[in-house]
């Protein structure tokens, strides 16, 4: 089994180090690592650090640190406009698309969202989405920790902006000709990759994101959920630029 991953604001700057506070208390008392036991420490922007357990106190461990590492991020930078869905759906494919690479989720409020993220209900919402990828991208050991964007949500017109600005931007649709698989892409900057919600992207909103440089495009012939179109649009991605 892999070592299990632990994340901090900074890494240790020497040889000793105690793990304290929410991560000391689940690493010492959730998961009960015991004197001998091998860690990572994270600090979600690049850097690890190898360490082994030499101290148990209550909620909190005492580490020897072993080796630092600093990992470049990858490019090009892989970023998913989420339409906001009800329920669990946005959550679940929050943590399946941090799972396998996400760099930065952006909340989008589309025309046919059923759930609404309005002042504290938005806030509290955001919130739970990066709470949601911070436990994904601990468990999957990830050395960069995928952001979450918005204010709380983005908009149609913000998100524009954004597409406009990447590298390449890309939109799920059932009823595009062209296969994601086959697209070209390209060597470096942002990719953007828009999935629309449970009722879809409505004719506007297409025709806007087309206007501002995004190509249409689908995965196969089936339909998927919006909790499962985002990973395999990511996997098929991670698979095409060498990341897997």
């Amino acid at each position: 089994m892999s070592a299990p991953l632990f994340l901090v604001e900074e890494l240790p700057a020497g040889r000793r180090y105690v793990l304290g506070g929410v991560e000391g208390h689940h690493a010492a008392t959730v998961q009960r690592l015991r004197v001998g036991e091998s860690l990572l420490l994270a600090d979600g922007r690049g850097g690890v650090a190898s360490a082994v357990v030499a101290a148990v106190g209550k909620g909190s461990l005492e580490l020897t640190v072993s080796e630092l590492r600093h990992f470049h991020a990858p490019d090009p930078r892989l970023t998913v406009a989420q339409g906001i869905a009800k329920g669990d759906r946005g959550e679940l494919a929050v943590q399946a698309m941090t799972e396998v690479g996400v760099d930065e989720i952006l909340p989008w409020a589309a025309s046919r969202s059923v759930a609404q993220w309005r002042g504290d209900r938005g806030a509290k919402s955001r919130e739970k989405w990066a709470a949601v990828a911070r436990e994904a991208a601990k468990q999957a050991r990830r050395t960069f920790l995928p952001l979450v964007g918005g204010d709380p949500d983005v908009s149609t017109k913000q998100l524009v902006q954004r597409l406009s600005s990447a590298s390449a931007a890309f939109v799920l649709h059932e009823e595009a000709t062209e296969r994601l698989s086959q697209v070209e892409l390209p060597a470096a900057g942002e990719i953007v990759l828009v999935v629309g919600p449970e009722g879809g992207i409505d004719d506007a909103e297409l025709a806007t994101f087309t206007a501002a440089g995004a190509v249409a495009v689908r995965l196969g012939d089936n339909v998927l959920r919006t909790s499962t179109a985002g990973v395999a649009a990511l996997s098929l991605l991670a698979t095409r630029l060498g990341r897997w």
